[in-house]
C-alpha cells in the first residue's frame, strides 16, 4: 500500500478561496483521483509522512497567479481524509513544495506517475504518501 503516489493535473485550489463551491470541486477532483490510483479498499492506520509538490507554470518573475503552498494543502490533506489514511491526525510529517515548470530539472529515477505529470504540459501536484519516519530515530 505505502509509498503511494499520484498526480493530479490542473491548477490547485487554495484554501482560502471565496469560491466555495469550486474549492468543494477541487477536492472531489483529488479524491477522485486518489480513488482510481488507491488499490486499498481501506485506508491505512499507520502514521504518514504526506509529500505535496505543486509544479506550476508561470512566467518567470511573475507568480501572483500561484496559490501559496500551504494554502493548498488543507483541500488535499481533506480530500484524503477516510480514503487513503483514516485520519489526518496519522500525518506526523509533511512536506509541501512549489517548482515552476519552467525550471531545469535533473532527475535521476524518475517515477513513471510524476513522469506521468511532466508529459501532462500542464501545472499538476505530484503527491506522495509513505509510512513516517520513526521518531525515535529522528535527530
Amino acid at each position: 500500500m505505502l509509498p503511494f503516489e499520484f498526480v493530479v493535473i490542473g491548477k490547485p485550489v487554495s484554501h482560502q478561496t471565496k469560491d466555495r463551491k469550486r474549492l468543494q470541486a477541487w477536492k472531489t477532483v483529488v479524491r477522485s483521483t486518489a480513488e482510481a490510483c488507491w488499490k486499498s479498499s481501506t485506508p491505512t492506520g499507520v502514521p504518514v509522512r504526506v509529500v505535496i509538490t505543486h509544479y506550476y507554470d508561470a512566467e518567470p518573475g511573475d507568480e501572483s497567479g500561484v496559490p501559496d503552498s500551504d494554502n493548498i494543502v488543507k483541500p488535499v490533506r481533506d480530500a484524503l481524509n477516510g480514503l487513503i489514511y483514516v485520519d489526518d491526525y496519522q500525518v506526523t510529517d509533511f512536506v509541501s513544495r512549489r517548482r515552476s515548470l519552467n525550471g531545469s530539472f535533473r532527475v535521476k529515477g524518475m517515477s513513471p506517475v510524476l513522469a506521468e505529470g511532466f508529459c501532462s504540459g500542464q501545472e499538476f501536484l505530484h503527491i506522495r504518501i509513505e509510512v513516517a519516519p520513526d521518531p525515535s530515530e529522528l535527530n
